[in-house]
């Protein structure tokens, strides 16, 4: 956003440049970065990476040519660590080409955690090969090189090259749009195609890694060229990157799908990509989700209805899906008509809602469904239960007034962080996503939408991010964003206003002038998917549930066979309590079956033998703990009772 200069600046030649804290300065028109910083002080000068002008990051020697917005941004910023990860890739390509002769550059992006590089080469890249190129890059960046940006003419870009037999170089040039600047950035003889910015030298990367080698093509299509991708994350610091590291490591140790075949939860394959096989333990840790979520939602004015899968084209041509979502859409023909499985439930919502002619006296209308749902991801992005194409959202939209918003709003987030308080996350951060490039409706119409999101946000006292660009194609959104037990964060619950969809499909109430209103339809979820957030739970939770989630949360293991009677009457008393309990009768060994339970992550074992039976007693061992307590069969049974009892009842 440009600010206006003030009004004693009269001389063409200077601007005024407005700082974070509102403060203002004038300087000579051209300024740059590394100028304002200089003029500030000597400490900021040699502590400044780039400059954000207007919102947009840029390097340090561009020129500012008008009154703008201003920001030095420093190496431990947050904006800081994208340009730092860009940096590395480009010092870990010219590594790259430097040990391998002949390997050509692609793309170098940074992405969320780091950055990687694809190559072609004939010959595979090794995990072996990683050091050498590390090694590499530190002499790169002891050598501090300027990065130095060039602008050139395609023509002159052309010849570069292609004499340099970069062909993937030249498909990239070839795809730059008509005006757009053509420009290289350099570090000492080494150079690539790139938008920029970046920081002012490779001595200023702070600390690599790089961490694995991977598949990939030309430009993600796998009838084109097939590349080697190499990943690797940067950071400013070592501590951050020694930090970063041990997440990764710990993430290892709790992937979900490691555990979820340790648990004996589910298991995915290739003949039904995208779709999970729960099997016994893993549908009663969905059944017990589930049904939390339903006696919340029973507790909170809500009705479960349930909508068909399949529709006619027509009726997503009708709700602007076909438009606006189609490539994400499974479809089918039958009987010479074009048909698609439901990616959401949404429109469905409003074929129940349209079935009688509403009055304001029954708004809001809260209509809810567990509703099963596909969408057509690319097999690359599958992940376990984290990324699937059929999933089951705990979706719900409530139809009401315009005056209701802020009201119905406030009750959601209200629900919506109780129920994330029961299952363990007390961090919850809260985004905005404000309008799309992509999207239904009138400029006026989202004008309003999102005002009216802003009002609730305000009445219910949240602290909020702008998410810009990022809403749904019908309406603007919170987005709530859980962080877990070892810093991720995992976006879950989301809350949408939408003054489109019922003006698409002609939903309406009679107000209390008798006239035919336009209900606002508000989107809302809280988990989400259930595969993912029983995923994250998992993961969160390093797979040792709370006893109330645990598939099982009582196995009662037999001393020797002598107690196996005793073993089934403890397990036939904490059934009768509703506790989900298991005797392990078999012949082994009391440490193997403590083993082995303790790898099923069952929090509470039971041990019973000749003793307990003749005393009715139990010795109570929980995970993790390697200490045993007597109790009495009674006081154990109020206890598993206690423990596994939902935190809603």
């Amino acid at each position: 956003m440009t600010v206006s200069a003030p009004a004693q600046v009269q001389d063409a030649a200077m601007i005024a440049v407005t700082f974070p804290d509102a403060s203002t300065r004038t300087f000579a028109r051209g300024i740059t970065g590394a100028g304002i910083a200089a003029s500030i002080a000597r400490s900021l000068a040699r502590a400044a990476l780039v400059v954000e002008v207007d919102g947009v990051l840029r390097d340090l020697d561009w020129p500012i040519e008008h009154d703008a917005k201003v920001k030095l941004v420093r190496a431990e910023d947050p904006e800081a660590l994208a340009v730092i990860r860009h940096d590395c890739a480009h010092v870990m390509a010219e590594a790259v080409q430097d040990l391998f002769p002949g390997t050509q550059v692609t793309i170098g992006p940074p992405i969320e955690n780091g950055f990687y590089y694809d190559f072609f080469r004939n010959e595979p890249f090794s995990t072996d090969d990683l050091a050498r190129i590390e090694a590499r890059m530190a002499e790169i960046v002891k050598a501090d090189l300027p990065f130095v940006r060039e602008e050139v003419t395609r023509e002159a870009a052309r010849e570069r090259f292609d004499g340099m037999g970069e062909r993937f170089k030249l498909e990239l040039l070839d795809a730059i749009p008509e005006g757009e600047p053509v420009t290289l950035y350099h570090q000492g003889g080494w150079f690539d195609l790139c938008r920029g910015p970046h920081g002012p030298s490779t001595g200023r990367i702070g600390a690599f890694k790089l961490t694995k080698v991977a598949g990939s093509y030309w430009r993600g299509d796998a009838r084109n060229a097939q590349l080697q991708r190499i990943y690797g994350t940067a950071f400013a610091t070592k501590a951050a990157l020694d930090a970063h590291l041990h997440q990764l490591e710990e993430a290892e140790r709790r992937d979900h799908r490691r555990l979820g075949r340790e648990m004996d939860l589910f298991h995915v394959q290739e003949e039904a990509a995208g779709s999970v096989f729960w099997h016994p333990h893993g549908w009663t840790l969905w059944r017990a989700v589930e049904n939390y979520i339903r006696r919340r939602l029973d507790g909170s004015g809500y009705v479960e209805v349930k909508t068909p899968q399949i529709y006619d084209r027509v009726f997503w041509e009708r709700s602007g899906h076909w438009e606006k979502f189609r490539e994400n859409m499974f479809t089918l023909e039958a009987e010479e008509k074009h048909l698609a499985l439901k990616p959401m439930n949404c429109p469905g919502h409003v074929q129940i809602y349209n079935q009688r002619l509403h009055s304001y006296r029954d708004l809001p209308l809260r209509l809810a469904e567990f509703g099963s749902c596909h969408r057509n991801e690319p097999s690359g992005a599958l992940h376990g239960i984290m990324r699937v194409r059929a999933f089951t959202q705990d979706d719900a939209h409530i139809f009401c007034t315009p005056e209701q918003i802020t009201a119905e709003s406030v009750a959601f987030c209200e629900l919506l962080m109780k129920v994330y308080q029961d299952f363990g996350f007390q961090d919850v951060r809260v985004k905005f996503s404000d309008r799309p490039p992509v999207r239904a409706g009138e400029d006026a119409v989202w004008d309003q939408a999102e005002a009216a999101l802003w009002e609730a946000v305000r009445a219910a006292d949240l602290e909020c991010t702008l998410n810009p660009g990022e809403g749904a194609f019908y309406g603007p959104k919170l987005e709530f964003v859980l962080r877990d037990a070892i810093g991720r964060d995992w976006q879950c619950g989301t809350l949408q206003v939408d003054f489109v969809l019922p003006e698409r499909l002609d939903a309406n109430y009679v107000g209390h002038d008798g006239a035919k209103h336009r209900p606002v339809m508000l989107h809302r979820a809280i988990l989400g998917s259930l595969e993912r957030f029983i995923g994250m739970l998992i993961e969160h939770y390093a797979g040792r549930l709370p006893v109330w989630l645990s598939p099982v949360q009582v196995v009662v293991a037999t001393i020797t066979n002598e107690a196996d009677g005793y073993a089934a009457e403890v397990v036939e008393r904490l059934k009768g309590v509703g506790v989900r309990a298991e005797a392990d009768i078999r012949a082994d060994k009391i440490g193997y079956k403590v083993r082995e339970h303790s790898l099923r992550k069952v929090p509470l074992l039971l041990a019973v033998g000749a003793r307990e039976q003749a005393d009715r007693t139990v010795s109570l061992r929980r995970l993790g703990d390697s200490a045993q307590t007597s109790l009495s069969l009674d006081a154990v049974i109020a206890l598993c009772q206690r423990e596994s009892t939902p935190p809603d009842l």
